[in-house]
Parts: C-alpha cells; structure tokens; sequence
C-alpha cells in the first residue's frame, strides 16, 4: 500500500516538473506570418494526461507537452488559406491566411485524439485545394499544388454604336455563364474561368454611353464580370442578347452579349441609315483623304483587318451600307484600294470583295467618320462608336492618341490650302 503512494505521488510530481519546464516553451518560428491555431479551451482531461509523464519518459517531454507548428505554403505562391480547426466534428477555431504561413498547434496533452486542422488554399485563377491534418500525428511542412482553372478568359473588347453595346470575351474553350442584373448593372459569371492579364486590362478600362465602369472579381472558381450602367441607362428597359461563335484564326471561343434599349432597335436602324446618306464626296477627298491615309497608318493592319471583317454583329449590315456609300461618292463609282484595285461596289460579288478588303479601301475610314459624327450625338458617343468600329482591341486613351494624329495631319492640309 505504501509503495502504490509512493509512486502515485512521483507519477504526480513529475508531471508538474514536466508541465512547469515546458510550459512556456514556443516553436521556433521562420520570418512569415504565424497563425496561432491553439483552441481557447484544451481537450477533456482524459487517459492522455495521466500517460505522459510516462511517454515523456521515453519520447522525451516535449513530445507531449512541447506547444508544435508547421510551414504552409501553396504553388503558385501567395496563395490565400482558410484554417479550421476542428474536434470531435466541430469547428473550435477559423483564421485566414496568406502563403507562406506558420501555423501554430497545441501540444499532444492539450490537443485530443480526434482534432484535426482543415487547409483550403486558393488563389486567383486557379482551382481550391484542401488538406486535412491530425493534430495528434506527426506534422510536417505542407506545399499545396494547385491546378489552373480549366478556361481562360484571354481577351476582351468593348464596342458602342447606334445606341447599342456589345462586349465580346475571348476564352481558350467554350464557355457556360449566367447572368446575374441588380438595381446598378449586370454582373456575368463565367464558370470555372480565370482571367488573363489583357483581359484585366481591357475590363478595367470600359466605359461608355452606357456603361460607367466594368470591374472583376473572382468568386472560387468562377469568374464574375461586372457592369455598372450609368443613371440615365438605368431608368431605361435593357435587353441582354447573348451569341457564342468560334474564331478559328486565334483558336479562341467567341462569347457576345448586347445591352440594348428594349424596342430601340427598328428606330436606331432608321436613325443611322439616314445618317449614313447624308455623306458626301467631300468626306472621302480632299484633305479627308490625308486623315484616311494617315489614321490606316497609325492602326496595326491585322487589327484594323478584324475589325472590318464581317462576323456576324449587328454592326455588319452598317459597314456593308457604308461600303455602298463609299462607291456612290467616289469618282466614277470606284471604289480604290491600296494594292491598286478599282472595284465597282453596284455589284453584289464586287462588293462582297471590297468588304473582304475593307481595311485597304481608299476613302473608307473618313467615311465611317463622318458616318458616326453624323449618327451620334456628344463627344464621347462619338469617340467610341468611331474605336468600335475601326479599333475595339486599343483603349480609348490610345485610338484618341492616334486619332489626333490623323486629325493634325489633316489640319495641316487644310492651312495649305487644300480642302
């Protein structure tokens, strides 16, 4: 009897000598962001607590009092960390994290058989990841690897004319979405899709007659694009009419949506018709020719080509009409085009060849010009009808940039004399 006291009361005693040489003892921590994952309250006392000072014996006291942590980092790096910690089931704690990250654990004695730390990592454009950890098991340094998003949104443009906007995303395979309206705007969700760099540079600079200002977020998976209407847009009725085509030339799946004013569209039609008939040869010859030539040299030739190119938009049946235009002003009916070509556009298989050859026909950009100053009404409408039609890939900063160089070019003209 007296030997079982005597040793109750060593067992005893060195639990306190252990428990007080360790109490205080803290991992050694590398110079990144510690997250202190150590629940407010330790586990039940239980079987554990009577069995260290036992373990300890043999594995050494910090096996079960020393407080332990461990690194977390993800590929690609500065990915983002959400950490459960949980017990028997339930969620004791929760912090959030940036990659690279120190997490801190309790110790054997204060943690029990059946918790567990919980990591999801994520980060912008790419796919989640979780990992879960036994506390009571041995912990290591953990790199989470994380897959890419299975689609890309590659490119963006943004068009206005006649009263109608249209954005066009570009994405490496085809797309599903939904679309999402509020009292501000649209919001356009593209499954399972990151975004490319052109294209977060081409969303963050829309804007127009229509739009005040487009903005992105990523939700997990999902891409949202987002646009705000401005206030006169939003107290009109909007019709949102989507399109998905295939570019084969770039390899790229063509997804389209239309804001539009509802039953705006026989009118608006009517409207850019008429304009389009009040051109005349003065808007092709003349010093008009000198800011033709010089705008088609300020645009890249393969961009200009696409943008003229029929595809299929609402804006087709205006440059085909504006091409007809072009021949009935010209000298002789002739349309010209750079490479020497004389093409007489009355003829239905003429005009198909110079609308395949829009961006070399003489006199056709100074049309289009007149054509939208003619249509629109303010300076902004204006500006990003004319980037719409001749270069929706530019910003408008950068095509106002090339078109003053046009406009001074055909200054220069008219203070010479010419017309």
């Amino acid at each position: 009897m007296l030997g079982a006291c005597r040793f109750c009361l060593w067992l005893v005693v060195l639990m306190l000598l252990t428990q007080v040489a360790f109490a205080s003892a803290e991992p050694n921590l590398e110079n990144v962001e510690t997250v202190d994952m150590r629940p407010e309250t330790p586990s039940s006392w239980g079987a554990r607590h009577l069995s260290a000072p036992i373990v300890s014996l043999f594995r050494g006291p910090d096996h079960m009092y020393g407080e332990r942590s461990f690194r977390v980092e993800t590929t690609p790096s500065a990915g983002y960390l959400d950490i459960f910690y949980v017990r028997s089931g339930f969620q004791k704690k929760f912090e959030q994290a940036e990659s690279p990250a120190m997490v801190i654990v309790p110790s054997r004695v204060e943690s029990g058989p059946r918790d567990a730390i919980t990591i999801r990592a994520f980060a912008e454009g790419y796919e989640q990841s979780s990992v879960t950890i036994d506390v009571d098991g041995r912990l290591e340094d953990l790199v989470i690897d994380l897959d890419p998003l299975p689609n890309m949104l590659e490119a963006v443009d943004y068009r206005y004319f006649a009263g109608r906007s249209t954005i066009t995303f570009m994405t490496r395979e085809a797309l599903t979405f939904r679309v999402q309206d509020s009292d501000t705007g649209y919001s356009i969700i593209l499954n399972q899709t990151a975004i490319g760099p052109e294209a977060l540079r081409v969303v963050e600079g829309i804007y127009g007659p229509r739009i005040a200002e487009a903005y992105h977020q990523q939700l997990g998976d999902d891409l949202m694009v987002g646009f705000v209407l401005r206030e006169d847009a939003r107290n009109l009725k909007m019709d949102l009419r989507s399109r998905q085509s295939y570019d084969a030339p770039r390899d790229l799946h063509v997804f389209e949506i239309d804001i539009v004013e509802t039953g705006a569209s026989a009118s608006s039609v009517e409207r850019a018709l008429a304009a389009l008939k009040e051109v005349r040869p003065s808007d092709v010859n003349g010093c008009a020719a000198v800011f033709d030539s010089t705008l088609r040299s300020e645009l890249d030739p393969a961009s200009l080509s696409r943008a003229l190119r029929p595809r299929g938009s609402f804006s087709d049946r205006y440059l085909r009409a504006a091409m007809r235009r072009l021949g009935e002003v010209s000298l002789d009916r002739v349309v010209y085009f750079e490479d020497g070509t004389q093409l007489r556009v009355e003829s239905t298989l003429e005009l198909e060849m110079a609308i395949a050859n829009a961006s070399t026909a003489k006199g056709y950009l100074s049309l289009l010009r007149s054509f939208v100053n003619r249509n629109e009404v303010g300076a902004m409408p204006k500006k990003q009808a004319l980037r719409s039609l001749l270069a929706p890939e530019l910003d408008i900063d950068e095509f106002e940039r090339r078109l003053r160089v046009a406009e001074a070019a055909e200054s220069t003209c008219r203070q010479g004399g010419g017309r």
